[in-house]
């Protein structure tokens, strides 16, 4: 089953967004290996960030899928864990091949906490919590993580701390109008009769066929996921070629990358090289995971969500050259209700301008995207400007400011 065919059977209930249902199945499927990976949802309200992954959810066992919307730090490790029955006052949460989605983003401290386990840094993981008791008031409890879940998560943020964005793909639902009129034409369908769509989509034969390969991997307990060494000069290639510019979350890029070619393998194992519980990843796969990673790289690569992404090349940039056409060459940034009104053009909908100001724009900034300079004839003003523009030397040695003409 290549790509295309997996997202042709999960189209049937998602629409469009052909790498992100792609990217949310495969994590959900690399729950069965002994190394998932995490993905989070980073994008607008009423954009479909939950609804991928619940939708994705529907295919796999109810049993493996634990689905969270807000949860307190110590609620999760009380409603997910299990007494220890080795040691008393120990709480035991086992994620072996689990799939965790949290509808909502987490609480912060949840998240930090989980770290150790988003990381894989071990498969028992110790930690200690707060707890309090009516007769004892505060006491600390042992809490034993064990295994490693594939964690979704979805946000509709798009501030992520690089601790948590590193250890994850970022991904950001299409807003296009094709999308949305698919959907809106899906959903009438739905809810014209939804005991008939739920009965039309069990009876679907690629639905069902995919559930029941789905639970054939699983029954399987592939261990072992090996690459071919004919693949290492290929893999050395995307991501250490001689212009390739390489930052420290590449290190774990890397493990994103490779963990793309498993999960096509696992969902291939039938055809794959097979001893045991050990299969070896075969071209194809490798194939397979750079088509949809050479579409994700961009953001990765800048640690912000696809849409943060899309939204400089899709707004930023076109607004930014038609008015220096207008401006006959003269180089003059853009104000930020310029950029508001030209995303409302662009999309349809207003872009929230506290959003913009105060989550947005910074991460512009800081991925090198762009640069927000005072206008020197207004102070109250500012201009936004493309970071591909010609730079002059601030006061900053060799400062990253686009050149004002008069």
């Amino acid at each position: 089953m290549n790509a295309d065919t997996l997202a042709r059977i999960l189209g049937i209930t998602i629409k469009h967004d052909h790498t992100n249902k792609l990217v949310t199945f495969l994590c959900a499927l690399s729950a069965y290996t002994e190394d998932p990976f995490n993905i989070s949802f980073n994008a607008p309200s009423s954009t479909g960030k939950s609804y991928i992954p619940i939708e994705i959810a529907k295919l796999f066992p109810k049993h493996d899928v634990v689905q969270l919307g807000y949860c307190s730090p110590t609620a999760f490790f009380h409603d997910v864990g299990e007494p220890d029955k080795e040691k008393k006052g120990r709480i035991v949460v086992d994620f072996s091949r689990k799939i965790l989605i949290f509808l909502d983003q987490p609480h912060n401290e949840l998240l930090s906490r989980l770290r150790p386990l988003l990381s894989h840094d071990s498969k028992t993981i110790n930690i200690k919590i707060t707890d309090k008791s009516q007769k004892q008031g505060l006491r600390t409890k042992d809490v034993l993580l064990k295994g490693f879940p594939a964690v979704i998560h979805s946000s509709a943020g798009m501030v992520t701390n690089e601790q948590e964005a590193t250890r994850m793909f970022l991904l950001s639902p299409e807003i296009s109008q094709m999308k949305i009129r698919k959907s809106i034409s899906e959903t009438i369908i739905r809810e014209m009769d939804g005991a008939w769509y739920e009965e039309r989509l069990k009876n679907n034969e690629l639905r069902a066929t995919l559930t029941m390969r789905i639970h054939a991997i699983k029954a399987a307990h592939i261990k072992n996921i090996k690459i071919a060494p004919a693949l290492k000069k290929e893999i050395h290639k995307v991501f250490l070629s001689d212009n390739a510019q390489l930052r420290p979350r590449s290190q774990r890029d890397i493990k994103r990358f490779i963990s793309l070619m498993k999960a096509f393998a696992l969902l291939n194992f039938w055809w794959r090289k097979h001893e045991c519980t050990t299969i070896t990843v075969h071209h194809d796969d490798f194939n397979e995971a750079l088509a949809i990673w050479e579409e994700l790289a961009p953001a990765q690569d800048l640690n912000i969500p696809p849409y943060v992404h899309q939204l400089y090349r899709d707004v930023i940039l076109p607004a930014w050259q038609d008015k220096q056409k207008a401006y006959n060459g003269r180089t003059i940034g853009l104000t930020r209700g310029e950029v508001l009104g030209e995303h409302y053009r662009v999309y349809g909908r207003m872009l929230d301008a506290i959003q913009f100001r105060q989550q947005i724009l910074p991460m512009l900034e800081t991925s090198g995207l762009v640069v927000e300079e005072r206008d020197p004839h207004n102070k109250r003003r500012k201009y936004i400007y493309p970071a591909t523009t010609d730079m002059r030397v601030n006061s900053v040695r060799r400062g990253g400011v686009p050149a004002i003409t008069d």
